[in-house]
């Protein structure tokens, strides 16, 4: 990650995420990208309307005082020349309160399209759940138009389209501007033509409709109370929207609800307005002073808490889940991206909110930022503190899920924190700047030690030769001497063999000779407690352990690791050990533990055989979801289940590119999209262990030591092969095998898709170990 992506991040970073999350849940209501792409539209021009009504208002002024100020520039201009005259004109424009800046206010339209089209293109023109999709007479919008043929020439009909909406549109605009300014704006639409000729019509369509609704906009502020006739047509398309929603809309009641609270939505602005009038008839005036000052400190405290302290805790608990030796990538860029994407929602976007706001709009966004900030913390440190094991890609283990008790506690404490805030801010403002300051402080503080932890780990990392991969190993297997293979299945479920066995009877054939102990248990719950008995024997259970309390759990931990290798070595065996679980107490394993035995070949081989193109996913995911987490974090329990969308943070799943595993919802055991790197790794380990070993003749013992966590965070896999697959449909499958749960008349529970998971990895590790 480069200094120009951080800046990207932080400036256009935002409006992409928000482009993508409104389009994602849109397409997944309609089902229909095309249909998506106009309520995408619809919503980012509702959302940024009073930053551009506040920048018109902005240019006619600027407009108004040039015009009145021009006789007396024109008169100075003729008069004096040189220093003289910019002194002149210095002092003239200091008498009537105008300064030379000021002329940029009638370029900030401009200047906010800029980012918003930016932000457009990148999502639309790459976004490939467009491709091969066709809308009305438009064949592809993953691809330009086409739609008039003349003589085997295609001409983009949508990019001439747009254009023309644009050039009518501005010409309503700019009745009564200077020639210039009119030059500019046809310039700006030419520009666009030539820029988006060669465009996904995706993404044509999306910026033709923006135009179409500036079109609509010019044409109804020409009328008369314009803002008025808006909130009576936005009332009665809401009440329509309520009353189909709720009568005639056949779909689920999630999808029907949403229909209601969006035309809810649409019925505010006139409600509101009454309410507000009758209040202000009744109220006397009242003069708003804005605090500037407040309003960056709410921004700098929630920036540092969403975009450093939440990612930095998470990652410095466990820093070596975050990496992977095979495909280096410092975690650190997680932070940084994480900081960059928070300045740029708290400070730069909110900040461009602010700036455009009227004194009453500046008072209201100060104290939205104080209360923002006194709930987020709230949120973050007294709920959803205990939610289970997160993975490296920040998915929950069992899902994420909160008692009726819990939400009606955190909604209490929330409206307490309300209350008490815009009380405050209400009487003591400067109480406000000083807590805003020393939470800042306290929050950055924290966050410091924490990115003193990861930075730790990672140049200890860098710099430990014994933790790198060491390439591919080979297992050499001999056809005249003694091979013993021992492969630790991390968390493996002993119980499913018979059912695995009965399931695939070819699997039982290939393991005829082997033992199956079934009336087996661990000595702990924990892989770290318990692998020193699995590997070391009795003497190594947690009792037998705990007896040599002049010892380290680490240096016990380290000599049951050797114990077998060392045993086969000291014996004349060729020794090769792979993945020793948690050597020195470390993620990734510190295969320094083998030093002082020259004859023990050591390896890490999780990630070796990994799909760049994945893990490079896998990253970039990371450094989208980490943000999106430090959000859901800092909400109220109510919302982070939306926010967390088992897993995805609502974001869009590709067609083609590999991206992180995501489940349907927890109890669907049929269907899944996506794949997991933190699977595959150790899954691409097994099913490549015929590359990895050779058979000879030799006449020589070999024992080889495998660790690997295939079992341990599991994805549903394509039946009935068990394979992975970025779409899983299991649906015909499982219900034509329904009955291979139950053997002997035992039957296995398994009712929900964390137990359909782990029985998917245990089946698909099964063949993946045999060695000949």
């Amino acid at each position: 990650m480069s200094i120009l992506s951080i800046l990207s991040t932080l400036f256009i970073g935002p409006l992409k995420l928000v482009f993508e999350i409104i389009f994602g849940i849109a397409n997944r209501f309609v089902s229909n990208p095309g249909l998506a792409i106009i309520f995408l539209s619809l919503a980012m021009n509702i959302l940024v309307l009073p930053l551009y009504k506040r920048a018109d208002a902005m240019q006619e002024e600027a407009r108004d005082t040039e015009a009145r100020l021009k006789a007396g520039v024109d008169h100075i201009k003729k008069t004096f020349t040189g220093d003289e005259r910019m002194m002149m004109l210095q002092a003239y424009y200091k008498q009537n309160n105008y300064k030379p800046t000021s002329s940029l206010n009638g370029s900030v339209s401009l200047l906010l399209e800029i980012p918003f089209f930016m932000a457009a293109y990148q999502f639309l023109s790459h976004l490939d759940i467009l491709n091969g999709v066709s809308f009305g007479p438009i064949a592809d919008l993953g691809s330009p138009d086409g739609l008039i043929v003349i003589g085997g020439f295609a001409i983009n009909l949508l990019p001439v389209l747009m254009t023309l909406i644009n050039v009518i549109s501005s010409a309503i605009y700019l009745k009564g501007f200077p020639l210039k300014t009119k030059l500019q704006l046809y310039g700006i639409a030419l520009f666009f033509l030539v820029f988006l000729w060669t465009s996904p019509a995706g993404l044509v369509f999306y910026w033709t409709l923006n135009n179409v609704f500036s079109l609509v906009k010019n044409i109804f502020y020409k009328i008369k109370n314009p803002q008025k006739v808006l909130r009576i047509l936005t009332f009665a398309v809401g009440a329509v929207g309520v009353v189909f929603g709720a009568v005639f809309f056949d779909a689920s009641v999630l999808k029907k609800a949403f229909i209601v609270l969006l035309g809810a939505a649409l019925m505010l602005p006139l409600i509101l307005n009454l309410i507000s009038s009758k209040v202000r008839v009744c109220a006397k005036k009242k003069e708003y002073r804005p605090n500037t000052g407040m309003f960056i400190l709410g921004g700098v405290f929630m920036t540092v808490l969403v975009g450093v302290l939440i990612p930095s805790a998470y990652i410095s608990a466990s820093t070596l889940e975050y990496i992977d030796v095979t495909y280096f990538h410092n975690p650190m860029w997680y932070i940084a991206s994480t900081a960059a994407m928070s300045a740029g929602f708290f400070l730069v976007w909110f900040g461009v909110f602010y700036w455009l706001a009227n004194p009453a709009g500046k008072v209201f966004f100060t104290r939205l930022m104080w209360i923002l900030s006194g709930v987020s913390i709230v949120n973050y440190m007294f709920f959803g503190t205990k939610l289970g094991t997160i993975s490296a890609q920040l998915q929950y283990e069992t899902g994420l899920s909160f008692s009726g008790k819990e939400h009606l506690v955190n909604l209490l404490v929330i409206i307490a924190v309300i209350a008490v805030f815009l009380f405050i801010s209400m009487k003591w403002t400067k109480v406000c700047t000083t807590v805003l300051l020393t939470a800042a402080v306290a929050v950055f503080g924290m966050a410091v030690l924490n990115v003193s932890t990861i930075t730790s780990s990672v140049n200890t990392l860098t710099s430990a030769e014994s933790m790198k991969s060491n390439g591919v190993p080979n297992f050499d297997l001999s056809t005249e001497g003694e091979n013993v293979v021992v492969i630790m299945l991390d968390r493996a479920m002993g119980e499913y063999i018979p059912y695995i066995f009965s399931e695939k009877p070819e699997l039982a054939e290939r393991f005829a000779g082997f033992t199956y102990y079934k009336n087996t248990i661990s000595f702990a719950p924990k892989t770290n407690m318990a692998i020193p008995a699995l590997l070391g024997g009795y003497e190594y259970t947690p009792v037998e352990i705990n007896k040599r309390d002049t010892e380290s759990l680490v240096s016990k931990h380290n000599e049951a690791l050797k114990v077998m290798p060392v045993l086969f070595s000291e014996n004349g065996f060729d020794v090769t050990v792979c993945d020793p679980t948690y050597a020195n107490y470390s993620w990734i394993p510190d295969l320094s533990i083998f030093d002082e035995y020259p004859d023990i070949d050591a390896y890490i081989t999780k990630g070796v055989f990994g799909d760049p193109v994945q893990k490079q996913s896998a990253i970039d995911s990371n450094h989208r979801n980490f943000f999106c987490f430090g959000i859901m974090k800092s909400m109220p329990t109510l919302l982070q289940r939306f926010v967390y969308d088992n897993g995805t943070y609502n974001r869009l799943q590709s067609s083609s590119a590999v991206v992180e595993y995501a489940g349907q919802e927890r109890t669907d055991l049929s269907h899944a999209t996506g794949l997991d790197s933190i699977f595959m790794n150790p899954y691409n380990v097994l099913a490549n262990m015929s590359q990895m070993t050779k058979i000879s003749s030799d006449k020589k013992n070999t024992f080889l030591f495998l660790s690997n966590d295939t079992t341990h965070d599991p994805i549903l896999l394509q039946t009935p092969d068990y394979l992975p697959s970025q779409v899983v449909d299991n649906e015909e499958y499982d219900a034509e095998h329904a009955d291979r749960f139950t053997v002997d008349g035992v039957t296995l529970k398994v009712e929900t898709q964390y137990q359909m998971l782990h029985y998917h990895a245990n089946i698909s590790s099964s063949p993946s170990c045999r060695l000949v």
